[in-house]
C-alpha cells in the first residue's frame, strides 16, 4: 500500500493517509488501553477521527530527549503547556498522539505520551507553506494548558521514550517503501516518454547516452526495492533491525530525489510543466532526506551501530 499510494501522482495525500495509518494509531494499536482502542483507533479505523503525532518542536526533532512540552499532573489528568511543528495532519486531526515531559529533569526518562483531543480551549493550530506535499496539511500547534485526562495517558508514565524508538522503525521504513514505490512509478512513465518523444529522427531511447540513463535509474530503483524488503522481512520476523532499517531510510530517501531529478531532466522542458507531473514529484521527493529523521540523523545512527 505504500508504494502504490506513490502512483496517485500526490505525495501530500500520500502523506496525509501515512501518518495517520503509520505513525499516529499504531502506538494506540500497540499500547493503548481497550477503552483507548475503543474511543480512537476504532473510528480512526472507520475514517471518523483523524490522529496525528506530536514528537518535533521547533528546538527538537530526532533529539527527542530535548523536548520541552510539559505534561502537570493535576486532579483527575494532566495539564499540557507547550508547542509542536511540523506536524502532518496537524490542522484537521481530531486527536493528537503528543509527546510531552513528565517529570522535572526530563531526558530519555522522563518522557510519556499522551492522547489530545484537538477541539478544546488552548489547543490551537496553524497551517504552514511547503515546497512540496501541498495536498497535506503540515501544522505548527500551541497547547497553552490543555487539559489531558488521566485515561488518556498511553503506555507507562516516564516510559514514552520506548515507544518512539519502536514507532521510528515502522515510519523510516513506511517511508523506504514509499520512496521505492515513487521511483518505480517515475521510472515508468519516464521510459514510456522517451520511447515516444523523438529528436534528431529517433526516439530518445535510440539514443545510448539517454537509454543508458534509464538503465542507471532502473538499477537504482531496484536496488532500492532490495534493500527495503530486506529490512522489512528482517522487521516483520520481529528482529531489531535499526541498522538495516536507518540504511534503507537513508539510501531510499536521497536516492528517489536524485531520481526524480534526472526524470525531470529527461522529460525536457515538459519536465519543468505541470502538466507532466514530474515536476511535482521532484517538490515532493525533497522532504525525503529531512523528514523521519534527515541523513546527517540516519549518518550518526549507523556510525553507533557500526562502532566506528
Amino acid at each position: 500500500m505504500c508504494e502504490e499510494m506513490a502512483r496517485i501522482g500526490s505525495g501530500g495525500t500520500a502523506a496525509g493517509i501515512g501518518a495517520h495509518i503509520n505513525i499516529a494509531t499504531p502506538p494506540i494499536w500497540k499500547f493503548g488501553t481497550d477503552d483507548q482502542k475503543e474511543r480512537y483507533l476504532r473510528p480512526a479505523i472507520a475514517g471518523t477521527k483523524i490522529g496525528a503525532l506530536g514528537i518535533t518542536e521547533p528546538d527538537a526533532g530526532s533529539d527527542v530527549a530535548s523536548l520541552r512540552t510539559h505534561a502537570e499532573r493535576v486532579d483527575g489528568g494532566f495539564v499540557v503547556n507547550g508547542s509542536k511543528t511540523y506536524i502532518t495532519n496537524g490542522v484537521r486531526a481530531d486527536f493528537l498522539v503528543c509527546a510531552v515531559k513528565t517529570s522535572k529533569e526530563g531526558g530519555h526518562h522522563g518522557i510519556s505520551f499522551l492522547i489530545v483531543d484537538t477541539d478544546q480551549p488552548g489547543y490551537q493550530a496553524s497551517k504552514l507553506e511547503k515546497m512540496g506535499w501541498h495536498a497535506s496539511d503540515t501544522g505548527d500547534i500551541a497547547l497553552d494548558d490543555v487539559f489531558v485526562p488521566e485515561e488518556n495517558l498511553l503506555g507507562r508514565e516516564n516510559e514514552g521514550f520506548y515507544l518512539i524508538m519502536a514507532n521510528f522503525q515502522w515510519e523510516r521504513l513506511a517511508m523506504a517503501l514509499g520512496a521505492v514505490g515513487a521511483m518505480a512509478n517515475a521510472y515508468e512513465k519516464t521510459a514510456q516518454f522517451c520511447r515516444e518523444r523523438r529528436s534528431f529522427g529517433k526516439p530518445l531511447t535510440g539514443h545510448q547516452v539517454l537509454r543508458h540513463k534509464l538503465v542507471d535509474i532502473a538499477t537504482t530503483a531496484y536496488t532500492a526495492r532490495c534493500i527495503t524488503y530486506d529490512a522489512l522481512r528482517r522487521f516483520i520476523e520481529g528482529r531489531e533491525p535499526v541498522q538495516e532499517v536507518t540504511m534503507a531510510k537513508l539510501f531510499t530517501q536521497r536516492a528517489c530525489f536524485e531520481v526524480m531529478d534526472a526524470c525531470l531532466q529527461l522529460h525536457g522542458g515538459a519536465g519543468y510543466m505541470k502538466e507532466y507531473g514530474i515536476e511535482r514529484a521532484a517538490r515532493d521527493a525533497r522532504l525525503g532526506p529531512i523528514g523521519g529523521g534527515s541523513d546527517e540523523i540516519m549518518r550518526e545512527i549507523l556510525g553507533k551501530a557500526l562502532a566506528l
